[in-house]
């Protein structure tokens, strides 16, 4: 891998190529195996978070790293936020729901830490501005949020795709065994969660009471057991009573909103 820049890319990224789209049969396999080339710190990033090239031997495009050395300490999350970004994805992914681009881990210039497929965002676009248009997949998203307990879901970490899909990002504060839910997704508190999302998330309950199942076993490897427990109660909570919350208090809106 190249060495890391301080200085922001410009247009590099905006001009640049991207030959693999999240939803793409392949992105995956590419986010694994693909070479990290040049890098661009994020000038605004609360941890220190990379802007990469990604290529193998036919396709370019670009990726965001979040090595474990970047992360600032926090008081409730222990370190190695980066693997809670990979299992947002890996549950995602179980799900069928298309929220999280591919995510890994991988070693990069500053070592171990998680590798997500870059997703270029349709320009302006965050919560608020696809709130009349993308009810169904927002609605998804909240569904997602109250399960992995996201206490970071601002108006920017979600955001409709240049090229279609609207997709979430910046999971690294997810799966606390308790109550940490922070979000400017509160629309559709009182709404009762679609048929389709629940069926989804009884399959995941299903496969999750398997410990040899993939899911299991992948989680098994990013988050504590207890974290796990408390992922699997929250699934049957919802199950029992779907409906979306209400915030508590003002302290369940991130801060900032965007």
């Amino acid at each position: 891998m190249a060495p890391l820049h301080r200085d922001p890319p410009g247009n590099r990224i905006t001009g640049g190529r991207h030959d693999v789209a999240p939803a793409d049969e392949g992105a995956l396999a590419f986010v694994q195996r693909a070479e990290m080339r040049d890098g661009w710190l994020h000038p605004k990033a609360s941890n220190y978070t990379f802007v990469v090239e990604l290529g193998d031997e036919e396709r370019w495009g670009f990726g965001v790293y979040k090595p474990q050395a970047g992360e600032a300490p926090l008081r409730d999350f222990p370190p190695g936020l980066y693997k809670r970004e990979c299992a947002a994805y890996e549950l995602s992914r179980v799900l069928g729901w298309l929220i999280v681009p591919p995510t890994v881990v991988r070693e990069g210039e500053v070592g171990v830490g998680s590798l997500q497929l870059y997703v270029p965002p349709a320009e302006g676009s965050n919560f608020f501005t696809m709130r009349e248009t993308h009810e169904a997949e927002l609605v998804r998203m909240a569904v997602f949020d109250l399960v992995v307990n996201n206490a970071d879901r601002k108006g920017g970490h979600c955001f409709a795709g240049a090229a279609g899909g609207v997709w979430g990002v910046d999971h690294g504060l997810t799966f606390h065994e308790g109550r940490k839910l922070r979000t400017v997704i509160w629309d559709y508190a009182g709404r009762t969660v679609p048929e389709a999302l629940l069926q989804d998330l009884a399959c995941a309950v299903e496969m999750l009471s398997d410990a040899s199942s993939e899911i299991s076993r992948s989680l098994g490897e990013l988050l504590a057991p207890r974290e796990i427990d408390a992922l699997g109660s929250r699934l049957r909570a919802l199950m029992d009573d779907p409906v979306l919350p209400s915030p508590y208090s003002r302290r369940d809106l991130p801060w900032p909103w965007l």
